[in-house]
C-alpha cells in the first residue's frame, strides 16, 4: 500500500518550525536509528528545523533468507545493482513524495525541505529527490548508491537540476563497495549536479567528522 502515511519519528530543533529534513534508515533499522544525531549536528541559529525519520515498511528481504525487515526495497543480489527492485524502489519513492507533500501541508515549502539518506535510503533519497517536480533544499546521500541508473537520465526532473547534493561514504564499506559509490557520483557529476564528496576511514557506518560535515551543508543549505 502505497496511498499510506509512513509512521515516523519526528524532533524538532524549536517551535513552528520552518525548515525540514525528511531521514531514510538503511536496511533493518528504523526510524529511531538517527534520530540521536539531532542534537550532534549542531543546527543553533537556523531558523526551527523539523527532522522526520519514518519507518519503512516490513518486507521479506531476499538476500537476508527471506527474513522479513524493515526495508525500502527488497536486495536480490550483493552486488546492489544486478536484478534491482525496482516495483519495490518506485513504491518506495511514493512514500517518500506523500512525507514531502505532508511537510508542504504544514507550511514548510519543498524549497526548504533537505532529504537525506543512509545506505538503502541514501538510494531512496537519490531516487526520488532527483525526480522530485519541485526543487528541494538540498540531497544528503550517505553510504549509498544511484539506483535504476538506467532510466534516471529520461527520469530526472529539470527542478532539482541545481540542487546541491552531499554524498559521504567509507573506504572501508564492506555493504556498498566505495566503487559503487563513486561510479555514481561520478554520473552525477557528468550530468552536471553539484555533488559535494567526502570519504571517510570507516566501515558501513557514520562517524563524528561526517556529521560535522553534514552539520556544515545543512547550514548552507536550510539557512
Amino acid at each position: 500500500m502505497t496511498d499510506i502515511l509512513l509512521d515516523c519519528v519526528e524532533a524538532e530543533t524549536g517551535p513552528q518550525p520552518t525548515r525540514a529534513v525528511i531521514w531514510l534508515h538503511g536496511l533493518g533499522a528504523d526510524g529511531h536509528d538517527f534520530e540521536p544525531i539531532v542534537p550532534e549536528l549542531d543546527l543553533r541559529g537556523l531558523p526551527p528545523v523539523r527532522f522526520v525519520f519514518p519507518h519503512a515498511t516490513v518486507q521479506p528481504v531476499t538476500i537476508n533468507g527471506g527474513m522479513a525487515m524493515r526495508a525500502w526495497y527488497d536486495i536480490v543480489a550483493s552486488d546492489l545493482v544486478r536484478r534491482e527492485d525496482e516495483a519495490g524502489i518506485r513504491a518506495s519513492q511514493r512514500h517518500v513524495e506523500r512525507l514531502i507533500a505532508r511537510e508542504n501541508q504544514r507550511g514548510i515549502p519543498s524549497e526548504h525541505i533537505v532529504l537525506a539518506g543512509f545506505s538503502q535510503g541514501c538510494a531512496m533519497t537519490l531516487h526520488t529527490g532527483l525526480r522530485h517536480p519541485e526543487k528541494l533544499a538540498g540531497l544528503v546521500a550517505l553510504s549509498g548508491y544511484l539506483p535504476l541508473a538506467a532510466s534516471f537520465v529520461a527520469e530526472r526532473h529539470p527542478a532539482n537540476a541545481d540542487t546541491p547534493i552531499f554524498m559521504g561514504h567509507g573506504t572501508a564499506d564492506p555493504i556498498v563497495a566505495p566503487e559503487r559509490a563513486t561510479a555514481s557520483r561520478d554520473a552525477l557529476r557528468q550530468l552536471g549536479y553539484d555533488v559535494e564528496w567526502h570519504a571517510y576511514p570507516m566501515p558501513h557506518s557514520v562517524c563524528a567528522p561526517e556529521l560535522a560535515d553534514i552539520s556544515a551543508f545543512l547550514r548552507k543549505t536550510l539557512a
